[in-house]
């Protein structure tokens, strides 16, 4: 079957992916959009899996301010190399997670660095606020597991909902301009200044 430079055209600005990835999935998927956008997915997980342990010296801390100066925000944005690093695409990357984290006002980065004890002061609160719920053990803790996702989605800034694009997380994001720019990318740190917020 003869797949279509619009047809890579439409999967590439659907997923991220190269253009000779995108063609080569339609190919192996005979056509079939849906399938090829799956095998972009399994072959980009592979790809990023390898990427994770490259080291990331290089980057940029950028700096965001929002609201007529009354939100400031610093990101470190690490990358492997200089050269990526004042790439224009990830230059837009660094001002959109900027931008993100002046809307959204994370906490942490990921779950990994939310405090034990605020995690352990959450699940008691969730449990309790379960406490005259009628239902079975196993449906508790469902529930429990349910609400603990989003509170680590509200706090921690790779969890959070991209606010330009609601359909993915920030780190959905950052996985899809990994494998768009073909280097590891990671978020070291970020700081968030609001106008007379302590």
């Amino acid at each position: 079957m003869a797949i279509t430079a619009s047809e890579v055209a439409k999967l590439r600005d659907t997923t991220g992916a190269g253009m000779m990835d995108a063609k080569n999935a339609l190919t192996e998927a005979n056509g079939d959009m849906e399938k090829a956008i799956d095998i972009l997915r399994k072959s980009g997980a592979a790809k990023m899996a390898k990427k994770s342990d490259r080291a990331t010296g290089e980057g940029r801390v950028h700096c965001y301010s929002h609201g007529n100066g009354k939100i400031g925000v610093l990101v470190e944005v690490m990358c492997e190399t200089d050269f990526v690093g004042r790439n224009e695409q990830f230059v837009e990357l660094c001002n959109d997670i900027a931008m993100h984290i002046a809307a959204s006002a994370p906490l942490y980065i990921s779950r990994d660095q939310v405090p034990v004890e605020a995690v352990e002061k959450e699940k008691t609160f969730v449990t309790e606020s379960l406490a005259d719920e009628k239902k079975p053990a196993e449906i508790i803790a469902k529930i429990v597991d349910g609400r603990m996702s989003k509170y680590f989605a509200d706090i921690c800034l790779m969890e959070q909902a991209f606010i330009k694009d609601d359909s993915m997380t920030v780190g959905q994001l950052l996985e899809s301009k990994i494998l768009s720019i073909g280097e590891n990318i990671r978020i070291g740190r970020f700081s968030r200044i609001q106008l007379g917020a302590e």
